[in-house]
């Protein structure tokens, strides 16, 4: 049973703002969904996030119970359950994929992160992020000013020395 999110693709975004999930994601989707069977349509949490956030990151039913249960740990009305519970909770949004595996967002995220007729989805282990394709390799850009350099071999950084 898959459970993590691998590669990175572009997809179209029409004017109604449907975009279609990577097929690769929509198993893990579907896994990850404890009320999935066949027959009925998966469902995934979008958190777009505050004002600085420039992407859409994409949780499993299964990696958001894990969030939650990770913020319930913090006392109630504490400075650190409040801003994760604004980002995970108000900040985010249930949506079902059809029966073609795709997703609509919403106008007011659209805007968010510039998208413009085109999506790039990134996997992000247990979570997949949804860019503007400009924006994204932007980031990847900045990674490098920082000194990551992402052509060194990556169990250079897993070992957790820094190239």
């Amino acid at each position: 049973m898959a459970r993590r999110f691998r590669g990175e693709s572009d997809h179209k975004v029409d004017m109604k703002g449907r975009v279609s999930i990577p097929a690769s994601f929509r198993r893990v989707i579907e896994n990850c969904d404890p009320d999935w069977t066949d027959g009925l349509l998966p469902r995934l949490i979008l958190v777009y996030g505050g004002t600085t956030r420039d992407y859409v990151e994409g949780f499993t039913i299964k990696a958001m119970d894990e969030v939650d249960e990770k913020i319930s740990k913090f006392p109630r009305g504490s400075a650190k359950r409040k801003s994760m519970e604004r980002l995970y909770s108000a900040q985010s949004m249930e949506i079902v994929l059809d029966d073609t595996g795709r997703i609509v967002l919403p106008v007011r995220l659209r805007e968010k992160i510039g998208l413009d007729g085109l999506a790039r989805f990134v996997s992000s282990g247990d979570t997949f992020e949804i860019w503007n394709p400009e924006s994204y390799d932007a980031s990847i850009d900045a990674l490098a000013e920082d000194g990551f350099n992402p052509d060194l071999d990556p169990s250079v950084y897993l070992d957790g020395d820094v190239g």
